[in-house]
């Protein structure tokens, strides 16, 4: 559809009621059967895709949204019912005058979290692996000193660079890839994917932060949750990856831990 007006208003429909006219109107809208008074009204664009077609931003199509600044709106909470009014449209009529007082609340992503994250140097030998593994939860016994996160910190990416940094010390700007971990069935650590340091490494944690970020949106698109963790864990295409870091048993002779 081809977005051309928003109307929005409270549940109050008494008053005078704003119409933009023309073809961008919403004439005889109604909720439950009870004519609507619409508090606010704005055009959003021309109706007619005209030589633009659709490459109109208030052109869309399935999976695509359109973001918008409400005049005289502060919060969302002052709006209870919603108008669009929409041409060139895929309906039966080509035109619509959707009207919707029950809007879906979105869901918010859910953070991927990890059982383990390595902040490595040397990575790719693992013989002469050097850097620091943090755990999501401290093992017990820890034979080998493994740092962890905090007793009750949620294993989130954000979380383990902060604790890298701020109780491990470590040097974001040295870190040459993070590798993530999540146990499998067995409880054994299993590689999940890796994330590079850029030529000349990250600047800082915002850096690596963003990095992470792009990398989780160009693997994954709107997956989120469980759902990006399974797909994260699907084998590689690439027959040549890198081998896998050694287990824990073997960390005391072959990893440095700072």
């Amino acid at each position: 559809m081809d977005v051309n007006a928003i109307y929005y208003g409270d549940d109050d429909f008494s008053g005078k009621s704003e119409n933009l006219g023309g073809p961008l109107n919403m004439n005889g809208s109604r909720i439950d059967g009870e004519k609507v008074q619409w508090d606010g009204a704005f055009a959003v664009s021309d109706p007619g895709l005209g030589r633009d077609a659709d490459t109109k931003e208030s052109f869309l199509t399935e999976g695509e949204t359109l973001t918008v600044e409400l005049p005289g709106i502060s919060s969302l909470d002052e709006i209870d019912v919603l108008g669009v009014r929409a041409t060139s449209t895929s309906t039966e009529d080509g035109s619509i005058k959707g009207v919707s007082d029950d809007p879906e609340e979105p869901e918010e992503p859910e953070d991927p979290v990890f059982d383990k994250v390595f902040f490595g140097n040397n990575y790719e030998d693992a013989s002469d692996a050097m850097g620091a593994f943090v755990l999501a939860e401290e093992p017990d016994p820890n034979t080998f000193g493994v740092p962890s996160l905090p007793e009750g910190t949620e294993p989130t990416f954000d979380n383990y660079v902060d604790y890298y940094v701020n109780d491990l010390g470590g040097d974001i700007t040295t870190v040459e890839a993070v590798i993530f971990f999540d146990n499998n069935a067995e409880n054994n650590a299993e590689e999940l994917f890796r994330l590079e340091a850029p030529e000349g490494g990250f600047a800082d944690a915002d850096e690596l932060l963003m990095a992470y970020d792009d990398f989780l949106d160009t693997q994954s698109g709107a997956l989120s949750g469980a759902d990006l963790m399974a797909a994260l864990t699907l084998p590689p295409d690439d027959t040549d990856a890198a081998e896998p870091m050694p287990e824990d048993d073997d960390i005391d002779d072959e990893v440095d831990i700072i």
